[in-house]
């Protein structure tokens, strides 16, 4: 049987994953789609959670597509709906920025094929697709999935809006995709696409001969690194209903790491991240410890300090952190400079590869069009 541990380690969940491993097992040609908006520069919330995913799947023998999508983008108001902008600027950025992403995790880059979503728009076939989807899904749910953009369910919006979940399902069954994969916050869209794929006609999801239901894979969401929001603090804990909040976020620029950061920039950002003493639940530097440091570079916490603070110290495991940092043997500020470090060397492969003319011209046009 198929061994799916490493794709485990680095997802939230799989829904269908016995359905993958028996495909695996039969050796039936697989093909994964990520979709995401072209919208400003990448963070690591990407760059890392998703390229891990795509890593994984690809040592499975898995065909693994970026899908790019610019009239999302549109619908989304992102980039200023300014669809030749995405193509001339905005997507070009994007697989450089994909490309440093998959030499930081070790994914292979000249395998990952690209689509854009205007390459298969004018497929009378891929309306139709939507369409399919639209008529077996109730505009109630519809309704209920608009946080998949990073809007609030009831929140006023355009039309336009509305077609977007509809699209996203279409997406995944009009390229045959049989594992659809993204963030926690995008599960609403996945769960239409598993409810709807009993009654589709258009273009029902196959395996080989056989006809499935997508298989979902979610990865984690890295917390943003400023304070959560009152209320969300008061729970305690992140419901699926805050992660669009509570997520690092390109809008919020000190909430996340981007790959074009600077290594000054990352330590600066670090060392001014939300990160209460001795708490777990809505810790951003032990959740981005958890979730990158103990899974790329040196898979470590290397811990400098004073004698009398207690010395160095190095940790292998995520838990033995978690522990140490609980009973407060783990000062916040040591912890913060070690993950800093920590980043600043598993970024150093795509900082590099980012340090081109050509590149920094296109990620400054996209900040640009992002600020106004």
């Amino acid at each position: 049987m198929t061994d799916i541990t490493k794709l485990k380690s680095v997802t939230e969940e799989i829904i269908g994953e016995d359905t993958l491993v028996r495909l695996l097992d039969k050796k039936v040609p697989l093909k994964h789609y990520i979709g995401l908006e072209i919208s400003g520069n990448l963070h690591i919330g990407h760059a890392v959670s998703a390229m891990l995913v795509i890593k994984e799947l690809q040592d499975l023998g898995v065909h693994c597509t970026i899908f790019l999508a610019d009239w999302h983008a549109w619908i989304n108001d992102k980039l200023g709906g300014d669809l030749k902008f995405m193509d001339e600027v905005g997507i070009p950025l994007f697989k450089e920025l994909f490309k440093a992403s998959a030499l930081m995790v070790g994914a292979k880059y000249d395998e990952i094929e690209f689509v854009k979503a205007s390459d298969i728009v004018d497929s009378s076939d891929y309306w139709a697709c939507v369409i399919d989807i639209a008529k077996n899904t109730s505009l109630a749910r519809i309704e209920r999935s608009i946080d998949i953009m990073g809007r609030k369910e009831g929140e006023s919006t355009d039309f336009a809006k509305l077609i977007y979940p509809a699209m996203q399902v279409a997406d995944i069954y009009y390229m045959q995709t049989q594992i659809m994969h993204a963030g926690m916050d995008q599960r609403k869209a996945h769960v239409i696409a598993l409810d709807v794929a009993k009654s589709v006609k258009i273009k029902p999801m196959m395996a080989g001969d056989e006809r499935i239901s997508p298989i979902a894979i979610h990865h984690h969401l890295l917390g943003g690194l400023t304070p959560p929001s009152k209320e969300v603090q008061a729970k305690g804990e992140l419901t699926r209903e805050d992660l669009a909040e509570a997520k690092m976020s390109k809008s919020k620029p000190m909430s996340a790491v981007f790959l074009s950061d600077s290594p000054e920039l990352i330590k600066e950002k670090i060392m001014k991240a939300f990160c209460p003493e001795g708490q777990v639940k809505l810790n951003p530097v032990l959740d981005w410890s958890k979730h990158v440091c103990f899974k790329l570079g040196t898979k470590t916490i290397e811990i400098k300090r004073k004698t009398e603070w207690g010395g160095d110290k190095t940790y292998t495991t995520y838990e033995e952190l978690e522990k140490d940092f609980v009973e407060k043997k783990l000062h916040p500020m040591d912890l913060k400079d070690a993950v800093a470090r920590s980043l600043i060397n598993i970024l150093a492969p795509a900082t590099k590869y980012l340090d081109n003319p050509k590149i920094k011209e296109l990620s400054e046009m996209v900040k640009n069009k992002v600020s106004r």
